[in-house]
């Protein structure tokens, strides 16, 4: 039985010693930044939605303040307890919209280093 098998091994060991040579070691492929039209106006346009984004960052969290301010003064719990986790959602608005492009940067590089 063992001699019925040993061609067989054989011809699979060399098969698999082949498949390394076959697929390319070294696969580089950078960002283009000049491959398509247009990606200078979205650079632009994405810099704007962050810049909109701020800002009704700052909207939320002034009108979460107004909203906690009456809901401690008027004595009622529920309103400024809405208004605490305003200013909370608001912030953490704000800090994701503004590290945003770090972050991405940050998981580009790790997936690169995988």
């Amino acid at each position: 039985m063992l001699s019925v098998l040993s061609p067989i091994s054989s011809v699979l060991s060399l098969a698999v010693a082949a498949v390394p040579a076959v697929v390319p070691m070294d696969i580089n492929v950078p960002p283009n930044s000049n491959g398509l039209p247009g990606i200078d106006q979205l650079r632009t346009i994405v810099g704007a939605v962050m810049t909109i984004g701020l800002i009704l960052s700052v909207l939320a969290l002034i009108v979460s303040a107004v909203v906690w301010g009456f809901g401690a003064n008027s004595s009622n719990p529920h309103l400024a307890s809405r208004g605490k986790f305003g200013v909370l959602v608001s912030c953490g608005a704000a800090i994701i919209c503004g590290a945003s492009v770090t972050l991405i940067n940050f998981f580009w590089n790790v997936g690169q280093s995988v």
